[in-house]
């Protein structure tokens, strides 16, 4: 077959009905992609509530008068498990933009804003794997760190491996950014 039979695309009038049919039932299928759109949006909708819920529980603990004294690490630990909810979050809705993208269409309310179009810009799957693996990269060093605080350092090996695991993560995070220029 030549490179010209290839890369031309049937006539109508070419076509059988059952296969103008089939193909514009195929076509039609891309609109299942949907239930994913919503349905990761309201799930990021609701890791950001619980997120919120998280930092306000933390806030009245802190300032209350009946809880006593309520340590850093703890403050901490809380803080950084809400800004976990954030991330895992920021996944979902970067899913649902760059899905509604690739299958549905271009969100041109976002790019008439301006500002937006390099988070949303997403030009294939690839990209759009490239984008969450990033964000969920982050959530995995949120988790550590919040797992490292509420640690309990008992010799001199524990806080060595803490040591080098966090210099491990950095050095990652170093290549992870150089391989974005």
């Amino acid at each position: 077959m030549s490179q010209n039979t290839e890369n031309r695309i049937t006539d109508k009038k070419e076509q059988g009905t059952i296969e103008k049919t089939f193909e514009k039932f195929l076509w039609s299928l891309r609109y299942v992609v949907i239930l994913g759109v919503i349905f990761g949006a309201l799930s990021a909708i609701v890791l950001f509530i619980i997120g919120s819920k998280e930092i306000l529980d933390i806030i009245i603990e802190s300032v209350s008068i009946t809880s006593g004294h309520v340590s850093h690490e703890s403050i901490l630990v809380g803080l950084i498990g809400a800004i976990d909810f954030y991330l895992i979050g920021l996944v979902l809705l970067i899913f649902s933009f760059g899905t509604y993208e690739l299958f549905i269409s271009e969100l041109d309310i976002a790019r008439k804003c301006g500002g937006f179009a390099s988070i949303l810009e997403v030009k294939n799957l690839d990209d759009l794997k490239n984008k969450i693996i990033k964000v969920i990269i982050m959530v995995l060093i949120v988790n550590f760190f919040q797992r490292i605080l509420s640690m309990e350092m008992t010799n001199a090996m524990d806080m060595l491996s803490m040591a080098v695991s966090i210099c491990v993560i950095c050095i990652g995070v170093y290549f992870l950014g150089k391989h974005n220029y």
